[in-house]
């Protein structure tokens, strides 16, 4: 791409000149399915999941995006304590695309003269303390630059070009544009504190005061499970295909896709708690910052926490609404009550029958993955659903395999159970 050319300018221009590229269709769930005439049952105990299934041969998890929502685990929830696996876990969460491709790391110590006004040589503990605070402050500039391109790039062509509706982008984009200024002001104030010789003496006072800012992401985080089940929808009209594949194919995008550019902010706000750790680990108890570091780490901590907690009651009742029931009595209220989804996933027996089942907080739930009218994907309940109180759960340890019917079996062998 030249030097300085405007994305929005150059993709506008590209998709208007009439070259059309061919996509084979990939394989979906999203085609439509008769309901189930079967009369749902009650069940007695179950004794073991492997009744609910017969054996499975090759099957791995087809997750939402190629991947899970959350990691394929029967566990206990994440405590306060560690905030940012917890959040992992979830918005993986949300965690939905391969890895963001990185911009070349820049080090403090490459960037700025570390004898330059200096009275005395830095000590390496020092030294790593300040590359720990200009890593913070430039993954904020790259975080800005990527949401600044993200708008620019793919959000507004589309909307130019009528490949979406501004509704249809609104949901995608969520409150992306919000963002954008919060980072900005943590970027001017970082950058405000860094002496003339680039090194930079207290960031704690800096954090303290500008970390409740992030209960901003609350309403962008928890929108992301609709978000990404309506551009998955979208992605099988023509249009948006072709213009998402020159957007792959063009320099500014680093290779990374649409949803990549979405899942950053998810991403960058679980990596706080490690940053922090990362500059207390490298400041003396003495110093002056310390006791703003420590009361940093706590705000960051508990803000992760809360966001977590509130986007996973989002994402939860998102699969609830998606749920369809075809006679009342499948309905439980052991639905209706839960505020949490452990996990949840497609299994594919030894016959090609895909199920799609949740483990809510109290119950499990066996469906089938249809599609209405063009809507996102819905959930069809093909059993009645099965309380956790009546279930045997095991844990298995990592790396072991069970022969037999086991939905062990449905797994790859480098995922979790």
């Amino acid at each position: 791409m030249v030097a300085g050319q405007n994305p929005l300018c150059l993709l506008v221009q590209q998709f208007k000149s009439g070259c059309s590229l061919e996509f084979s269709k990939g394989n979906s769930n999203m085609g439509k399915q008769e309901p189930s005439t079967k009369r749902s049952k009650p069940v007695s105990r179950v004794t073991s999941l492997a009744s609910l299934l017969p054996p499975v041969k090759t099957a791995p998890l087809k997750r939402i995006g190629q991947t899970l929502q959350r990691s394929i685990s029967f566990r206990y929830e994440t405590t306060v304590s560690n905030p940012s696996s917890s959040m992992t876990a979830t918005r993986g969460s949300m965690a939905t695309a391969p890895a963001a491709k990185r911009r070349d790391s820049k080090l403090w110590s490459e960037t700025f003269d570390v004898r330059l006004g200096a009275t005395q040589p830095l000590s390496p503990k020092e030294i790593k303390r300040q590359e720990a605070i200009f890593e913070l402050a430039q993954g904020e500039q790259d975080l800005v630059e990527d949401l600044k391109l993200a708008k620019k790039a793919y959000h507004d062509p589309m909307l130019k070009l009528s490949i979406m509706t501004e509704q249809e982008l609104n949901q995608i984009f969520g409150t992306l544009d919000s963002l954008i200024p919060l980072h900005e002001d943590l970027l001017s104030r970082l950058r405000d504190a860094r002496k003339p010789d680039g090194s930079t003496e207290h960031v704690g006072h800096i954090l303290t005061d500008w970390l409740p800012c992030l209960s901003s992401y609350t309403p962008y985080c928890s929108n992301q499970v609709k978000a990404k089940a309506l551009l998955d929808q979208k992605k099988q009209d023509r249009r948006v295909q072709d213009f998402l594949q020159r957007c792959l194919q063009s320099p500014f995008s680093r290779k990374l896709d649409l949803w990549n550019f979405l899942d950053i902010p998810r991403s960058r706000l679980v990596k706080y708690p490690l940053l922090l750790r990362e500059i207390l680990k490298h400041t003396p108890n003495d110093h002056p910052d310390r006791q703003h570091l420590d009361e940093a780490m706590l705000m960051v901590q508990s803000v992760v926490a809360d966001i977590n907690r509130r986007t996973g009651e989002s994402e939860c009742q998102y699969y609830k609404d998606r749920l369809l029931y075809m006679e009342d009595g499948q309905r439980d209220e052991l639905i209706d009550q839960s505020r949490t989804l452990s996990c949840h996933g497609e299994l594919k027996n030894n016959r090609g029958l895909k199920l799609h089942v949740f483990l809510f907080q109290d119950v499990l739930v066996i469906t089938r993955s249809v599609s209405l009218n063009d809507q996102p994907v819905s959930y069809q309940l093909c059993r009645q659903p099965i309380p956790i109180r009546q279930l045997d759960l095991e844990d298995l340890s990592d790396g072991e395999m069970r022969v037999g019917g086991s939905i062990r079996g449905a797994f790859s062998n480098n995922e979790r159970s």
